[in-house]
């Protein structure tokens, strides 16, 4: 007996939601600017520029205790966190003043405190430092990177369909990023290149959900020339509904296991992911579909077919 986690017919009017889902739209994204520009993101070593020091204990590591032995060395912020095996502690170090050699002493005073509090034995696999110079390259490398990434989903879409389609798209893409960016700038989760990766991921995951519905419009904008543009849009993505919900669940299941089991190392790229599979989902079906409707589309120049008969091939599939 096969899993159905979506009946086999549904028609459920998703165009009658679309006021109520471009108000909750609207006003997250206003709110996600707002809170970018009152708290902003939390950016780890790779955008602001630091010290990260990679350790193994002699034995299982006590972060109390590490902790406590460089909080009293003033070299300002030092964050510690776990990672793989329970004697792997990540350590980091914000940007101390001064040229490299500031750096270099500022990683001696750290291996002298934690020398002194936790004795031989310790070992340093990693040791970076990360520039002011090389930070603001990074940030600018990330934000072009995601912007080459809408600019390539709209020629895409613009090309496979036509430019009204990619209109939608991008919408539904912007709406992404920008609420992902406001979760980070609530959250606090640190902001770094895996972030960007996980951002990156997010526009890939979305567009491949909105390309699937936005195929089944096609499909059924030549099929039924006569049909209500409303209608034949709740159509389309209630024919798509089941594959769309079955893809959603089976990736948060893989995402939530790494959340729980995955470790802090990795933490702000799964909660990313998390987020990002649940507003791709939601935009691709709230967001992409009723702009559409807004701004209307071509229509084909096929014969009007039976809904029905698409019905049974759409089941068949």
């Amino acid at each position: 007996m096969r899993l159905k986690l979506v009946p086999e017919k549904t028609n459920v009017p998703f165009m009658g939601l679309r006021k109520i889902a471009f108000a909750l739209s609207g006003t997250l994204s206003v709110l996600s600017v707002v809170f970018l520009i009152i708290f902003g993101l939390n950016f780890g070593i790779d955008f602001r520029g630091g010290i990260l020091i990679e350790v193994k204990t002699p034995g299982p590591a006590n972060l109390a205790v590490m902790r406590s032995a460089l909080s009293g060395i003033g070299l300002g912020e030092v964050a510690l966190q776990e990672f793989g095996a329970e004697d792997d502690v990540l350590i980091r170090i914000e940007r101390q003043d001064g040229d490299s050699k500031a750096q270099e002493r500022a990683v001696g005073v750290v291996k002298e405190a934690l020398a002194d509090a936790l004795g031989p034995g310790i070992s340093y696999r990693r040791v970076e430092v990360v520039g002011p110079k090389v930070s603001g390259e990074l940030v600018r490398a990330g934000a072009l990177a995601l912007l080459l990434a809408l600019v390539a989903m709209l020629a895409y879409v613009a090309f496979r369909f036509e430019w009204k389609f990619s209109v939608g798209a991008v919408a539904a893409l912007a709406h992404d990023v920008i609420l992902t960016f406001g979760f980070f700038a609530v959250t606090g989760l640190e902001f770094n290149l895996s972030i960007v990766a996980a951002i990156l991921t997010i526009v890939g995951y979305s567009m491949n959900d909105t390309v699937v519905v936005y195929d089944r419009v096609r499909e059924n904008l030549r099929k039924y020339k006569k049909m209500d543009l409303s209608d034949l849009l709740d159509l389309s993505v209630n024919q798509t509904l089941s594959r769309t919900t079955m893809t959603s669940l089976t990736t948060l299941l893989a995402l939530i296991a790494l959340a729980v089991f995955g470790g802090t190392v990795i933490a702000g790229f799964t909660m990313a992911m998390i987020w990002g599979v649940v507003i791709g989902t939601y935009s691709s079906v709230f967001v992409a579909s009723p702009i559409l409707l807004l701004i209307g589309v071509r229509r084909g120049t096929e014969e009007e077919e039976d809904p029905g008969k698409t019905e049974e091939a759409v089941e068949q599939t």
